[in-house]
């Protein structure tokens, strides 16, 4: 591929903050938690595609923490998140709780797409390697949450957290247990 054809990284952050702002212009404008009535019969694919579409509220902590959901498959979710000051620790970087939750929602959402309806899923394990510091002068990063293994009872998956740049911040692994709710 020729130089002119190869995107730079601004090009690359531009098509980032534009998928970012089209997904938002989606959303509810009410962050919140789905009710039982509202994912009755749907698989977690379908209500994490229903979020995307505005059908479903987005959770609170997305809000919270600066980043949104922007694309869903089967075993594959991808969350951008905004490194911001009030997302800093005291040594003058983001917080390492920031990248956690940041791939914690894509380790879980990946497995979340997997689900049939009526099953629920909660985190085992949460293993983290933060590998660069994040400041404000990152813009945006993505968590790509993969699945590596769905079963019955037990789910693992794999994220890593890069920015615009192709830079690898960090990189996470995840247990999940796999189960039916208990009926209310």
């Amino acid at each position: 591929m020729s130089a002119a054809l190869t995107p730079t990284h601004d090009d690359v952050l531009a098509d980032w903050l534009n998928e970012e702002k089209t997904a938002r212009a989606k959303f509810r404008p009410d962050h919140g938690v789905a009710t039982m009535a509202e994912i009755a019969g749907l698989s977690g694919l379908e209500q994490m595609q229903a979020m995307l579409d505005g059908k479903l509220p987005p959770p609170p902590i997305a809000q919270t923490l600066d980043f949104t959901l922007l694309r869903v498959s089967k075993g594959e979710v991808i969350f951008q998140g905004t490194p911001k000051f009030r997302h800093y620790n005291p040594m003058g970087t983001v917080h390492g709780g920031w990248y956690a939750t940041l791939l914690d929602s894509a380790l879980g959402c990946a497995v979340h797409t997997t689900l049939e309806p009526g099953r629920g899923y909660t985190t085992l394990e949460l293993k983290i390697n933060l590998v660069r510091a994040l400041n404000e002068r990152v813009p945006v990063v993505r968590a790509i949450g993969r699945t590596r293994h769905v079963g019955r009872q037990m789910a693992t998956a794999e994220a890593d957290l890069v920015g615009h740049d192709g830079k690898l911040y960090a990189h996470a692994s995840t247990t999940c247990l796999v189960f039916d709710p208990p009926k209310r």
